[in-house]
């Protein structure tokens, strides 16, 4: 099998993720995944397609990931993860379908207006 290559997005994040089969070695911006997010739940949020796929020390994974914040990015790296499972097998688009990993969270930041402090909240009105 070659190498697998899929996109993941999540409000400003970009996930480009490489996956080749291995034992289960995860790197993200050349780092280890434990030391790159620093938090348990992002970790888990990353490895969930892995998990319901029963493939966590099938395979390497690459990631190089920018723009947003850990959130952004940890979500925006499982849309990557789950998209490359249902190439290697379709069987397991099922499972993944059903807990929502392959939908893309069209949510983003709404814009600032102008004559507005934010994107609708308004400047403090002063009766005199």
């Amino acid at each position: 099998m070659e190498v697998i290559n899929t996109i993941g997005r999540r409000k400003t994040s970009v996930a480009r993720l490489y996956m080749t089969p291995g034992n289960g070695e995860i790197v993200v911006n050349k780092r280890p995944l434990e030391t790159y997010f620093p938090f348990e739940i992002l970790r888990t949020v990353v490895k969930q397609p892995l998990a319901i796929a029963e493939a966590l020390e099938s395979y390497d994974i690459k990631v190089t990931v920018d723009g947003g914040g850990f959130k952004g990015q940890a979500e925006a790296i499982r849309l990557a993860v789950a998209r490359a499972l249902v190439e290697v097998d379709a069987e397991v688009r099922p499972a993944l379908k059903k807990e929502g990993f392959l939908t893309r969270d069209p949510r983003m930041v709404e814009r600032k207006k102008y004559g507005r402090r934010k994107a609708r909240r308004r400047f403090q009105f002063s009766k005199r």
